[in-house]
């Protein structure tokens, strides 16, 4: 299982909320990510959003979600779980993807519950109207909500059963979703943590790789795919890493 947060997007030029550079210290968060703000202000929770989309819709992914895409395709047992809502899993060409935080470029009635994916990084108004004359929203968790329940249910049934647990570019302070690398320890998967730095979770894991993800897991991709190549099988299940750093205690 893999598990990404705003950090693997980073580095390909999304902004993150939080960190040196982060849009929380540009703009309140009661302003911008919050049901109260949209009912109170939709076209302006809606040019942050737009503004927001047009700045992906130039962005390529970087070396680590391609890494992560190539993970698939070498286990017979896979799970991407992501905070991101930036889709750049889905560009790198990830197929199996559980979105905790929902998906930027998913449109949602808030009259009707009608939802849809629309791609154009400008879209013709802002707000965006439904065909029931409802106003749209991002299909994005918001502040004050909940996750949505089955796609929750489903990363902790993969966090429950895997054997090998990445944490990537997480800062692990986001609840209920922090709670993830502490649940794959406790049920005994081997957890690896590529961070920057160490994140609030980090004595959780195993192992610690400071460093870019975009630089570590392409490593890692390489040393799968010779692993691949040794027993000369499509799929591997149980690969050996090199250890890059080790830590009982995370640090």
């Amino acid at each position: 299982m893999v598990f990404t947060g705003a950090g693997i997007s980073a580095e390909s030029g999304v902004p993150t909320f939080r960190g040196q550079d982060g849009l929380w210290n540009e703009f309140r968060v009661e302003d911008l990510a919050t049901p109260q703000a949209f009912a109170a202000h939709p076209k302006r929770v809606w040019e942050w959003y737009s503004w927001r989309r047009e700045l992906i819709s130039r962005i390529e992914p970087n070396p680590g979600p391609l890494a992560v895409a190539k993970f698939e395709r070498f286990f017979l047992s896979f799970c991407l779980v992501t905070q991101n809502v930036d889709g750049l899993h889905d560009r790198a060409g990830n197929e199996r993807i559980l979105k905790l935080h929902g998906d930027i470029w998913e449109l949602r009635c808030v009259s009707c519950g009608l939802s849809r994916i629309d791609f154009q990084a400008v879209l013709p108004s802002l707000p965006p109207l439904c065909e029931c004359g409802g106003l749209l929203r991002p299909g994005v968790v918001w502040f004050g909500e909940m996750l949505p329940v089955d796609v929750f249910e489903q990363a902790m049934h993969a966090t429950e059963s895997c054997d090998l647990f990445f944490s990537v570019g997480t800062s692990a302070q986001v609840f209920p979703a922090s709670q993830l690398p502490v649940i794959a320890r406790q049920r005994s998967a081997y957890v690896v943590e590529v961070n920057i730095e160490p994140s609030a979770a980090a004595y959780e894991a195993h192992e610690v790789l400071l460093g870019k993800a975009g630089e570590i897991l392409p490593a890692l991709a390489a040393s799968l795919q010779g692993a691949m190549a040794g027993l000369g099988r499509g799929k591997v299940h149980q690969p050996s890493f090199p250890r890059t750093r080790e830590s009982s205690g995370g640090t």
